[in-house]
């Protein structure tokens, strides 16, 4: 029962995304976050605060707008003060310089208590670099999209 509980909510949690609301992954982030993605661009690295993440969800809107996530599988284990999830989704976005950007991957999330403490994207990282390269070309600058 309490994996439904927690699929339902991550379904919720990625609706908004969709709609750019980020505040409320914020919002069940546990203040000692691990949230990394492994990409050399502009959206890569490892934060560890809400308001680092913050930032980089602001990034990631400015870099692609419109970005939607079809969600493919919610795989949910454990119990309340340990519980695992696994994430498999498809996402599209319109980049600044109007071509369609589309990726597939995987979010590993780690809670506990209803709190997100680790977050790890994995997807193709190559489509995310040349993302952010053609939007900096555009932009005719690194600082605009560059990490904070």
């Amino acid at each position: 029962m309490y994996s439904f509980f927690v699929r339902r909510f991550v379904r919720q949690v990625f609706e908004s995304l969709n709609q750019g609301d980020y505040e409320i992954v914020l919002k069940g982030v546990s203040p000692k976050i691990t949230h990394t993605f492994s990409v050399t661009s502009a959206l890569g690295g490892t934060r560890h605060s809400i308001e680092a993440m913050r930032q980089w969800f602001q990034r990631l809107y400015r870099l692609s707008p419109g970005l939607n996530f079809d969600i493919k599988n919610i795989a949910v284990s454990g119990a309340p003060w340990n519980t695992k999830i696994a994430v498999e989704w498809v996402d599209v976005a319109k980049p600044a310089d109007g071509s369609d950007y589309v990726n597939e991957g995987v979010h590993m999330i780690k809670m506990r208590w209803g709190k997100a403490v680790y977050i790890h994207a994995y997807l193709d990282t190559q489509k995310v670099v040349e993302m952010c390269d053609r939007a900096c070309q555009i932009w005719f600058c690194r600082s605009c999209c560059s990490a904070d």
